[in-house]
C-alpha cells in the first residue's frame, strides 16, 4: 500500500497539459456545428431558388467538416516538429499554386476574382494553403536564428522578401482581404519572435502606408473603403451590402427573431451563408447569441496563446502564434466588416462560414496547434514557466559552489 507521503507527493505532481488541447478540439468543433447550423438558415432559400432543395448547401458543408475533421485528426497525430523540414517545399508548392491561379484558362473566376483550381464543386483555394505555408516558413526561419533576432538581414527582411511575394500574387486575384490576414498572422509571429520594438513600430507604419496605397490603387477597392466610411451615400450599390448586414444585426434586438426565421436572408442580403453570416446569426439568435460567438474567439485566443507559451521549443510557440493569429484576426475582420467598423474585405468567418477547401486548410491548421498543445508542458502551481528556447541554446548560468 503506498504511503500518505507519496500519495501527497503523486497529487503535487504536475499533469500533462492534455486538457489544454481538448479545450480547443471541443471548442473548434463547437465552432463547425454553429457554422452546419447557420449555414443551413441562411443559405435554404438560396438554395431551394438555384438547386430546387433547402439542403443543398448544408450538405456540402457537413461533408466538408467530415473532410476538416479527418484533417485535423491526421495534424493532431503528427509532430508539428516535421513541419520545419517541410516548410521549404510547402512554401514552394504554395506559391506556384498561387501564379497558376493567375493564369488564363487555369483559375476558376468568381465574381470578377481568380481564386480557386479545379472543377465543378472540387475546388482548392491556394492562398489558403499559402496562409500555412507562410506561417511555417516564418516560425521555421524565426527559431532557426533566434540568436540572430537583432538582425533584420538574418531575420525581418529575409521573412518580409516572402511575405510581399505571396501578398502580391494574392492581390493580383484580386483579394485584398486575404493579403492583409497574412500580413497580420507574419507580424505577431515577428513580435512574438523579439523582433526590437523600433523595427516593429517601422514595419507597422510602412505596413499601414502600404495597405492604404493598395486600397486606394484599384477602383473597387477604393469604393469599398469609401462605402465603409459613408455607406448611406450610395445605399443602393456600394454601401447596400453594409447596410444590409447592419439592418439583420439590428433587427434581431437582444434575443433574435428565432432561429429560422431572418429576412435577410430572403435575397436582400448578398452572401448571407459565406462573407455575411454573422449578419444572420445577430437577426436570428440576437445580442445575446452574436456574443457569444465572440467570446468563443475570445476563448481560442486564450486557448492559442496558453499553447503557444508552454510549448516545448521555439518552433512550437511560433508556429502555434502564427495559427492562432490566423484564426483570430480572420475571425474579427470579419466580423468587422460586419458590424461596419471595418471595410469589407471578402473573408469568411473561421469554421463558421459555408467554405470547403478554406475549411479543411483552416481544420487543419488547427490540428496543428492541438498537436503543440497536446505536447505542451504543464505549469507547477505557484510557478511560472519559463519562455520556451530551442533545445540547444539554453544558456547555462553560474552556479555558486557551497563554501
Amino acid at each position: 500500500m503506498a504511503s500518505r507521503t507519496d500519495t501527497r507527493h503523486a497529487r503535487r505532481t504536475p499533469r500533462p497539459a492534455a486538457s489544454g488541447h481538448l479545450s480547443l478540439f471541443a471548442l473548434v468543433v463547437l465552432l463547425d456545428v454553429i457554422g452546419l447550423v447557420m449555414v443551413l438558415s441562411s443559405s435554404s432559400v438560396e438554395a431551394l431558388r438555384a438547386y430546387g432543395s433547402s439542403w443543398v448547401f448544408f450538405e456540402r458543408q457537413l461533408l466538408w467538416v467530415v473532410v476538416g475533421l479527418a484533417a485535423m485528426a491526421v495534424a493532431l497525430r503528427v509532430d508539428y516538429r516535421r513541419w520545419r523540414s517541410l516548410n521549404g517545399p510547402l512554401l514552394a508548392v504554395s506559391v506556384g499554386l498561387l501564379f497558376l491561379v493567375l493564369v488564363p484558362g487555369m483559375g476558376i473566376t468568381v465574381n470578377g476574382s481568380a481564386r480557386w483550381l479545379g472543377a465543378g464543386q472540387f475546388r482548392i483555394q491556394p492562398s489558403e494553403v499559402a496562409k500555412l505555408a507562410l506561417l511555417v516558413f516564418t516560425a521555421a526561419l524565426l527559431s532557426k536564428r533566434a540568436d540572430r533576432v537583432d538582425d533584420p538581414r538574418a531575420t525581418t527582411w529575409p521573412v518580409l522578401a516572402v511575405l510581399v511575394v505571396v501578398a502580391l500574387l494574392i492581390l493580383r486575384q484580386p483579394d485584398m482581404g486575404t493579403a492583409l490576414v497574412i500580413g497580420c498572422m507574419v507580424m505577431i509571429q515577428l513580435f512574438v519572435a523579439g523582433t526590437p520594438v523600433v523595427t516593429m513600430g517601422k514595419l507597422l507604419l510602412s505596413s499601414a502606408g502600404l495597405a492604404l496605397v493598395a486600397g486606394m490603387a484599384e477602383p473597387y477597392r477604393r469604393d469599398r473603403l469609401l462605402a465603409f466610411l459613408h455607406p448611406w451615400k450610395d445605399p443602393g450599390n456600394t454601401g447596400y451590402q453594409s447596410i444590409q448586414g447592419l439592418v439583420g444585426l439590428a433587427t434581431g434586438g437582444v434575443f433574435g427573431v428565432g432561429l429560422g426565421a431572418s429576412r435577410a436572408k430572403w435575397g436582400f442580403l448578398p452572401n448571407a451563408h459565406t462573407d455575411f453570416i454573422f449578419a444572420i446569426i445577430g437577426e436570428e439568435l440576437g445580442l445575446v447569441g452574436s456574443l457569444a460567438v465572440v467570446a468563443l474567439f475570445v476563448v481560442f485566443a486564450i486557448l492559442g496563446v496558453r499553447a503557444a507559451a508552454r510549448a516545448p521549443d521555439r518552433f512550437g510557440m511560433l508556429l502555434a502564434s502564427g495559427i492562432t493569429a490566423w484564426i483570430v484576426v480572420q475571425a474579427f475582420v470579419n466580423i468587422g466588416a460586419v458590424a461596419g467598423v471595418l471595410p469589407i474585405t471578402g473573408v469568411p468567418l473561421p469554421f463558421v462560414s459555408f467554405g470547403g477547401s478554406s475549411l479543411v486548410v483552416l481544420m487543419f491548421g488547427a490540428g496543428i496547434l492541438l498537436n503543440v498543445a497536446k505536447q505542451g508542458r504543464p505549469v507547477e502551481a505557484g510557478r511560472r514557466r519559463s519562455r520556451p528556447v530551442e533545445a540547444g541554446r539554453r544558456r547555462s548560468r553560474p552556479v555558486a559552489r557551497a563554501r
